[in-house]
């Protein structure tokens, strides 16, 4: 069953320590769009179902991205998305999002979307592999 919005948004603004929902809602809508944009198949469908519908709408989006981005470009293509943003703000509004998605969606199909995006994003999600 999918989490609710406002539990959603709760656990960004708290991880990303957001004075108001509306930041946290915004970091929540960039960094999705750009992870969308990266995963396809039945594992983004999975993680999507996980997510209040708001959200999930937004990682389903069907915009694709040319090529995987590295987490260095992902970091600065998310900066370049939020308004006034620097790259030290954006990962952080990027490990706030990305942890709650990986708290939604459990260890196995966080797993998963990691085996989907190049070397590097395990970081982001709060889930480093070992070494």
């Amino acid at each position: 069953m999918p989490m609710r919005p406002e539990a959603f948004l709760d656990h960004v603004r708290e991880r990303g320590e957001y004075p108001t929902r509306a930041e946290a809602e915004r970091a929540a809508r960039v960094v999705l769009a750009l992870l969308g944009a990266h995963l396809v198949g039945t594992v983004r469908a999975e993680l999507a179902a996980g997510l209040p519908e708001t959200y999930a709408l937004i990682l389903l989006n069907p915009l694709q991205a040319a090529e995987p981005l590295s987490p260095e470009r992902f970091v600065r293509a998310t900066a370049a998305w939020i308004e006034g943003a620097t790259e030290t703000t954006a990962l952080w509004d990027i490990g706030a999002v990305l942890s709650t998605v990986a708290a939604a969606a459990g260890d196995t199909l966080t797993r998963e979307v990691l085996l989907q995006l190049p070397v590097g994003y395990d970081v982001l999600f709060g889930h480093p592999r070992p070494v």
